[in-house]
């Protein structure tokens, strides 16, 4: 029944080809909105789109090119390196600057993973126009893209897409006949469309890989052109075999990375392993999780094992580098260690008593003695006199105040 249509997946096949097709981001694609009337006027310069996955970065950029009548390359940053780039841009140049005269888009899909030499190769190929970069990335790019090919790049913000923008994906799958399920049987009450949606987590690859996978549960007797019903319980198996399950607040995402939280916080070990393999087996980002445990490191063990919050930093760093599956074992390094630790709040604690103390004194001056005096006059109106240079003193207490008068002697950290 479906021999024409398991070639690609579905999300491949329902990848929106012009504007008209392309659902959400109405901020930056809109009519009249600046990213729409630069390509519209075929006016673009090299632009960055940053924003979770299944949102559409991918999609716009070939929607982009498709617009523009430009070639269209793809560069994945954990694959490929500076010698693809040389090829990309020499044949950039030969059709630009040949008999063609075509221009041609770049797509670095998850630039953040370049390191700072590959990214400074951009930089001339940006400047000079031969080609134009779309760079892609998940992570903030003003700590993951170096300064200078930052400032030459305008950045798009992509959101998650609502529940809405992601029921329309829905209904123009189950229309589209060339495409999607047009030609076929197949039924799906509003209420379930909705439940998809929820379940994607604004996700649209998700809630279309989900789709997929339920009608083709459906399809028992293949040749027979038989009215296939995708209920409610279809798409909830479909989302758990291929994606963690979410309701419309999220809450089972929630529960779960509660439950890691907890159990590390609790000491143990083998409930630790199992909600982290929980969530990165159901398709929870490696990332989110080793920022997670970075902050439990600080939180709940802080000073009792200052060695927890270079570990889970180690993590993170490794899961920023090698991505999901390989950085698995080193975020189950990260939790056991961080479960196994000693445990103490005295920081966090400590913490929130300075931040109280500092929004309701903040009309409180530096003691002058504390004062830098880099200028004369700064030194003749008091700055940093009768400071005490604590090293003189060789190990013996100087005596000196280091707080504004009205918090003297306050005790953060007392235990």
């Amino acid at each position: 029944m479906y021999n024409n249509i398991l070639q690609s997946p579905l999300a491949d096949r329902m990848r929106p080809r012009f504007f008209s097709e392309f659902f959400g981001q109405e901020e930056i694609v809109g009519e009249g909105k600046l990213l729409r009337k630069l390509v519209e006027n075929d006016e673009l310069s090299s632009i960055m789109f940053w924003g979770p996955p299944g949102v559409g970065k991918t999609t716009l950029a070939q929607i982009i090119a498709n617009q523009t009548k430009s070639h269209f390359v793809v560069l994945s940053a954990v694959e490929s390196g500076k010698d693809d780039l040389r090829k990309i841009v020499k044949e950039a140049k030969d059709r630009l600057y040949g008999l063609e005269g075509q221009k041609t888009i770049l797509f670095i899909d998850e630039i953040h993973r370049w390191n700072k030499a590959q990214q400074d190769a951009l930089l001339p190929l940006v400047e000079k126009g031969d080609l134009v970069l779309i760079g892609a990335t998940t992570e903030n790019p003003s700590f993951e893209i170096i300064g200078p090919l930052l400032s030459r790049s305008r950045v798009f913000i992509l959101k998650k897409l609502d529940d809405n923008d992601i029921i329309k994906i829905i209904i123009q799958a189950l229309e589209d006949k060339g495409r999607g399920f047009g030609e076929y049987k197949v039924e799906i009450k509003d209420d379930v469309k909705k439940l998809l949606a929820e379940l994607s987590g604004g996700d649209a690859r998700v809630a279309l890989n989900g789709l997929e996978l339920a009608v083709k549960s459906k399809n028992k007797e293949k040749g027979v052109r038989s009215k296939l019903v995708v209920d409610e319980s279809d798409i909830k198996e479909a989302l758990q075999r291929t994606h963690l399950v979410f309701d419309k607040n999220g809450e089972e995402f929630y529960n779960l990375i509660s439950a890691l939280h907890k159990s590390m916080r609790g000491s143990d070990a083998n409930a630790s392993l199992y909600w982290l393999a929980r969530m990165i087996e159901g398709g929870c980002d490696p990332l989110y999780v080793a920022r997670r445990v970075l902050r439990f490191a600080a939180e709940d063990i802080g000073m009792a094992d200052s060695h927890a919050l270079l570990v889970a930093n180690a993590a993170y760093d490794a899961c920023h580098k090698l991505g999901f599956p390989e950085c698995n074992v080193h975020l189950a390094e990260a939790v056991v260690y961080c479960a196994l630790a000693k445990k103490s709040n005295l920081l966090y604690v400590a913490y929130g008593q300075a931040a109280d103390d500092a929004k309701n004194t903040s009309h409180l001056g530096v003691p002058i003695h504390l004062r830098n005096a880099p200028t004369k006059f700064m030194k003749n109106i008091g700055y940093g006199k009768d400071y005490k240079y604590t090293p003189d003193f060789k190990g013996e207490d100087a005596k000196q105040e280091y707080l504004p008068k009205e918090l003297k002697n306050k005790d953060y950290l007392k235990k």
